[in-house]
């Protein structure tokens, strides 16, 4: 069996109640030890707390996992051999038994296959700045599986204004919640407007039935922070400066551990703090959604 669903997560889904799926690249790759971790079971506990089940996501032992005992999400925070799993790379990361803590694009598209509907992470890729040739497979997999995706917007790292640009070719709806600006990660606003803003879980809810009434895409709701990470800007176009020739999946987590060291480890709080906002928020709008 390549899909492998945890008990608590398929009864749950089987009885109508709210599940919330939660990618694992932040604790891989993401954020260092233990801020990895402290996102992770923040996460996790944020989604019970609103009376929904999470459904953390991996590859492990030769399956897609939905749903990770506390002894495993221990684990893949601990191992140095876990690999960045895409959607893209999904199938053979189940063939050759590695260990693979999943982007949004591979959660969001084994939540589909799983039958969730509702999955946070802390932000989404998109298109690299300078580079409009190197779009991230997030946006693709959004134009693909019918899953709302909580995050706070697009990385500071990449072009946002274009991220959108690809967003609407690609037919994918991004909504605001408590905000008409799509967020920009560290910032609350990344004066980009959002195609539509809602103020409560039920509205979301509504949007989302009509949505998937009409439609089989995606939808990106962006969570903003609660405040603006001082000197996010600065920080994060230096960061930009030092690439050099980093390339492909290794440019993100160049970036952000570039900007966690010229904020003075400010911005690894920061994330986890975002991260659990963004799934506070999916949570109470996955209750929402499963209500009669």
């Amino acid at each position: 069996m390549v899909l492998a669903v945890a008990a608590e997560v398929r009864e749950a889904l089987a009885a109508g109640r709210p599940v919330v799926a939660l990618e694992t690249s932040i604790v891989a790759q993401g954020l260092p030890r233990p801020h990895n971790l402290r996102a992770a079971l923040g996460c996790e506990a944020a989604v019970r707390e609103a009376g929904a089940v999470p459904a953390t996501i991996a590859v492990l032992g030769g399956q897609l996992r939905v749903g990770l005992t506390s002894q495993e999400l221990h684990h893949l925070a601990e191992t140095t051999e876990a690999v960045k799993v895409s959607a893209r790379d999904v199938g053979w990361a189940i063939a050759q038994h590695r260990i693979g803590a999943t982007t949004v694009a591979a959660t969001a598209r084994a939540a589909a296959l799983a039958g969730i509907r509702i999955m946070a992470r802390g932000g989404i890729g998109g298109v690299h700045r300078g580079h409009p040739e190197d779009v991230s497979a997030d946006l693709e997999e959004l134009a693909r599986s019918p899953v709302a995706v909580f995050c706070a917007g697009a990385k500071m790292i990449l072009d946002i204004p274009l991220t959108l640009e690809r967003l609407e070719t690609l037919g994918v709806p991004v909504i605001g919640y408590g905000t008409e600006w799509l967020p920009g990660f560290y910032v609350r606003s990344s004066e980009c407007r959002a195609d539509a803003r809602v103020d409560t879980p039920i509205e979301l809810a509504a949007v989302l039935r009509a949505t998937w009434a009409t439609d089989t895409r995606g939808v990106l709701v962006g969570v903003p922070p609660a405040a603006d990470l001082p000197g996010a800007a600065e920080a994060v176009d230096e960061a930009i400066r030092q690439l050099g020739a980093v390339q492909g999946k290794d440019v993100t987590p160049f970036l952000l551990a570039r900007v966690a060291e010229l904020s003075g480890g400010q911005s690894l709080d920061f994330n986890v703090e975002l991260v659990v906002n963004n799934t506070r928020a999916a949570a109470k709008c996955a209750a929402a959604w499963s209500a009669p």
